[in-house]
Parts: C-alpha cells; structure tokens; sequence
C-alpha cells in the first residue's frame, strides 16, 4: 500500500486515475502476479488507496480545526486541505471518488467520507451556519477549495500574482458567504 501511494503521488494529479498494478510492481521491484499475494485487484487496490486517502485528509482538516472555531476554522480547514493536496496530488485525486452505495466493499470507503463530511459540517456549523443549510455549505465551501486547488494543480493560474494572496481572498469570500446563509425554507 505505501508503494502504491507513492506512485500515485509521483504521477501527480493523474496518478490515482493513472494507475496500474505494473507500476506498483515495478517500483516495488516485483513481478506483478507477485502482486496478487497482497492485493486482489486494481479495482481493490484503488478503493484501499481511495480510503487511506481520505482518511489522511480527515485527520489533516481535523487537526487543522481543533480548538477553532467560526471563520477562523473554515479558513483554516481550507488551508489543510490545499496542503494535503500539494504535498499528495495523486491522494488527493483518489479523495474525490464516491462510495457506491449498493457495493457492500465500499463501506469503508463511505465511513471514510462520512468522517470527512462531519468535519467540514462541523466547521461551517460553528461558523452560525443554519442546521438546515449545512448540505449546502459543505458543497459550497468543498467546490470552492476543490476548484481552486485543481486550477493550481493543473498549473491553471499562470499569472505573476502571488496564488496564496488568491487563496486567501477566495476563502474571504466563502466565509462571508457562507456566515450569511439564511434558513432554508
């Protein structure tokens, strides 16, 4: 599993969507049938990879978070996650993979999500967000970082202007955003 993280991470964004037991067998050193001891499949291998991931970025936004509050706490979980997808571009692709619902070897991975979802509504409700809003404020707080870390991934921003100043100013703006939501109807 580590070797298979690191190939994911050394492909870079395309890593997780690129992988190939080959690859894992060959940084590994090994043949790939020899993978087949270890892993049952690539399909397995991605879903295992797609967990450890989230699970990663869940521990990261929570430690971000603990013993913040409000919009102090939102910009700071927006922060953890553009660091984790910095230092883990290939993991942070396989963080954006859904859990099926219908497949019971999904399960871990949903629980992973579920984990991940309560942080982030943990954070925005702290912020005053309404209890009925929550969903919302979790997509739109999660679409604004993803968008934005996946711009700077991709090498989207090539103007000379300073991308943190950026990031700053668009989670300036969710917050405000986000501390304005009123209850649904």
């Amino acid at each position: 599993m580590d070797v298979a993280l690191d190939v994911v991470d050394v492909g870079g964004r395309t890593g997780f969507g690129d992988l190939t037991l080959a690859a894992v067998a060959s940084a590994a050193g090994v043949s790939t049938p020899s993978l087949y001891k270890h892993v049952a499949s690539l399909a397995s291998l991605r879903r295992d990879i797609a967990v450890r991931a989230v699970e990663e970025l869940v521990r990261a936004t929570a430690r971000a978070t603990v013993g913040r509050s409000g919009p102090d706490a939102i910009r700071a979980l927006g922060h953890a996650i553009r660091d984790y997808a910095r230092a883990h571009p290939g993991r942070y692709a396989a963080t954006q993979v859904a859990a099926d619902p219908d497949d019971p070897e999904d399960a871990p991975l949903a629980a992973a999500g579920a984990d991940a979802v309560a942080v982030l509504g943990a954070v925005v409700a702290g912020a005053g967000v309404p209890q009925d809003r929550l969903v919302d404020a979790v997509r739109i707080l999660r679409s604004a970082v993803h968008g934005f870390v996946t711009l700077e991934l991709d090498l989207g921003f090539r103007l000379p202007d300073d991308l943190d100043t950026s990031f700053d100013a668009l989670l300036d703006v969710v917050v405000a955003g986000l501390v304005t939501l009123e209850p649904g109807d």
